[in-house]
């Protein structure tokens, strides 16, 4: 028996969810986005959203054009008004992530995925620095200074990775980098620029980074990079077989920057983790099992301990990169599929969003919170086993001694995913994995898909509720315990409700 402390020691950190990645943000145009990410805020709500693709081609900001025998550019921002407009009407601010490259003023013709978002230099680091003063100024204009000072201002994506900076020259990033954090201070001193955005495996980047901004007085404000933990992809058609480590390799990843910048002038400044998930591809299916929301959990419980904030990769699989999906359940990175059918993952953001702010209590499978009206929440997980060679343990037991206010009994709800709750990849393969579900089967995927709840009473023992927890494989579960307050007139015999009995 666990004995969890009445004292809090501390306040749970939200990096969870300070940000949120999405596709392209020229998707946020999409009915389905849209509806996706409403749902999300409703029931989660995050701070900020973070994609690629503000400046290409397909946003059609950077618009060249002759006149009168002379070159001009025009700066067109028809598109990123309406991403940010929904943005701010559903009560979530950009993360803007500066990239790719237009087209017009690339300096070469690498692209990647399938929209084809150009990933070379500028062919004129002047006409690069005017986008990028022309968009700030815009949206200063647009939505207030203060807004606007609140959207950090991240520059470019994994450049350490020939795929996304042609080459990966690193030298190259660095004049970018410098053109352009001095472009956004000239806009505004506060508001926030920072780098390098790197993917796992690259950190020695960070040391030269930092060398080269302290060399050249580069500003910097917060310092950014990605984590993940599979292996390399096997490929099959339509998606990938991969290892994963185990999931503490996301923690060790989240507390890299400051431990290699400890020292430097970017020792101190915010870590965000941009991007973070288990798989780096948007076709694997491990992202739409219970066993991915039972393997993050503990992430999700330590992880704002090392960093300012770590963003999950993606919320929607209204996603493109590797082209259109091939079926409703398709490995996508998404906590959502297409038509807001809520994964696994999903519910383990959505039981966050539930936790307290007191911090009582942390251990390897559960959290401990308390919300000031004197409400208990408890998230539980059952261990993974995250080499695939074993299903991982049939059950997992977890006894708790919790303190709740008040005396005789408190009411405990308790939301349960796992295999068969809350699951609805295992309806979707039971009725046969329809690519293209029809209404009534997707009817039955929402219906799957919500988590299995309970509801009782529990005694109180001088301030304690004793908790006896049984956990399926891969379960994450939810305990709320509420001070119960019972009103039930003294007059009511339940045991009378069919006897016939006159009083």
């Amino acid at each position: 028996m666990i004995r969890v402390p009445a004292e809090a020691r501390g306040r749970l950190p939200e990096a969870w969810r300070h940000c949120v990645g999405t596709g392209r943000v020229e998707l946020a145009l999409r009915r389905d986005y849209q509806d996706s990410l409403a749902l999300l805020q409703r029931e989660i709500g995050f701070r900020h959203i973070r994609g690629h693709g503000l400046l290409s081609d397909g946003m059609g900001v950077y618009r060249p054009y002759e006149h009168e025998g002379a070159r001009q550019v025009h700066h067109s921002f028809t598109y990123v008004d309406q991403v940010v407009d929904s943005y701010l009407a559903l009560g979530i601010r950009p993360f803007l992530e500066l990239g790719f490259m237009p087209s017009e003023l690339a300096a070469g013709e690498q692209t990647v995925f399938w929209w084809r978002g150009n990933v070379t230099p500028p062919r004129s680091h002047r006409e690069w620095a005017a986008l990028v003063t022309a968009t700030l100024r815009h949206l200063v204009d647009r939505y207030g200074l203060d807004e606007v000072r609140a959207w950090p201002i991240e520059v470019w994506n994994e450049p350490n990775l020939p795929d996304f900076w042609q080459g990966a020259d690193e030298k190259a990033y660095h004049r970018l980098y410098e053109v352009t954090a001095h472009a956004v201070k000239e806009v505004d001193a506060g508001l926030q620029v920072g780098g390098p955005a790197i993917s796992p495996g690259a950190d020695d980047w960070l040391d030269r980074f930092a060398e080269h901004c302290d060399d050249r007085d580069v500003p910097v404000d917060f310092v950014s990079k990605h984590a993940y933990t599979s292996g390399p992809a096997r490929h099959v058609p339509f998606g990938v077989h991969q290892t994963l480590a185990p999931a503490s390799g996301l923690l060790d990843q989240f507390a890299t920057p400051r431990e290699r910048l400890k020292g430097s002038r970017l020792g101190e400044l915010p870590v965000h983790i941009t991007e973070f998930n288990s798989s780096y591809r948007p076709d694997n299916a491990v992202h739409d099992t219970a066993f991915h929301a039972a393997y993050l959990a503990p992430v999700l419980a330590a992880g704002g301990d090392l960093v300012d904030s770590f963003s999950y990769w993606t919320f929607s699989d209204v996603f493109e990169e590797i082209g259109v999906p091939t079926a409703l359940f398709h490995g996508g990175f998404g906590l959502l599929t297409h038509r807001q059918v809520r994964k696994p993952a999903y519910h383990l953001y959505a039981f966050m969003a539930r936790m307290g702010a007191e911090l009582l209590a942390r251990g390897d499978d559960h959290l401990v919170t308390r919300h000031p009206d004197g409400r208990v929440t408890v998230l539980a997980w059952a261990p993974v086993d995250h080499t695939g060679a074993t299903p991982g343990p049939d059950r997992h037991e977890l006894r708790l001694s919790v303190p709740v206010a008040g005396r005789g009994e408190a009411f405990l709800r308790r939301s349960t995913v796992d295999e068969e709750h809350g699951n609805a990849r295992t309806a979707w393969r039971h009725m046969g994995s329809p690519r293209s579900p029809k209404p009534a089967q997707l009817d039955v995927l929402h219906e799957a898909a919500e988590p299995a709840r309970s509801h009782r009473r529990t005694p109180l023992a001088d301030g304690r509720a004793d908790l006896r927890l049984t956990l399926a494989r891969h379960e994450i579960t939810l305990v709320e315990l509420t001070p119960l307050t019972d009103e039930t007139p003294p007059w009511w015999n339940e045991r009378r409700l069919l006897d016939g009995e006159t009083p």
